[in-house]
């Protein structure tokens, strides 16, 4: 079996670092400005546009564009902090239902002027809107094909 070229090899190299760049200055950004982690932000935002601002875990994490590696012990600190509660899931008390809060709405809120920003500063100041078209196409080509 022939392994990828040099210029796959290179593209992949160059979109995890441009990844990994992007997000830490946003991270930086957002943590000089008091807020939580993007992960937070990610969350909010997911159960924000979420029907009744419910989802089962596995939903939100299946929504959110950042890993979760333990969304769980994310939950558990979002949920300290008045963000998000846990309910149960109508039906069967083995499951759980997370809600955004009115606290969580607040704090998306307020969190996604400074995101917009960092957003800018990190990538929209970098790259034209053709490039960003470009880009978005390009990467959506190594997208799983969506579901029904």
């Amino acid at each position: 079996m022939q392994g990828p070229s040099e210029a796959v090899v290179k593209a992949w190299a160059g979109l995890v670092r441009a990844q990994r760049a992007a997000t830490s200055g946003i991270e930086a950004d957002l943590k000089q400005a008091g807020f939580p982690p993007l992960s937070w932000y990610d969350a909010l935002y997911a159960l924000r546009r979420a029907r009744g601002g419910r989802l089962t875990p596995r939903e939100l994490e299946g929504e959110m564009l950042l890993e979760q590696y333990n969304l769980s012990r994310l939950l558990d600190r979002m949920e300290a902090d008045g963000l998000v509660r846990r309910i149960p899931y109508p039906g069967d008390k083995r499951r759980q239902l997370v809600q955004i809060t009115a606290p969580g709405r607040a704090m998306q809120k307020k969190m996604w002027p400074v995101y917009a920003a960092a957003i800018e500063r990190h990538v929209g100041a970098r790259i034209t809107d053709e490039d960003g078209a470009t880009l978005t196409q390009v990467l959506g080509k190594l997208l799983p094909p969506a579901g029904p």
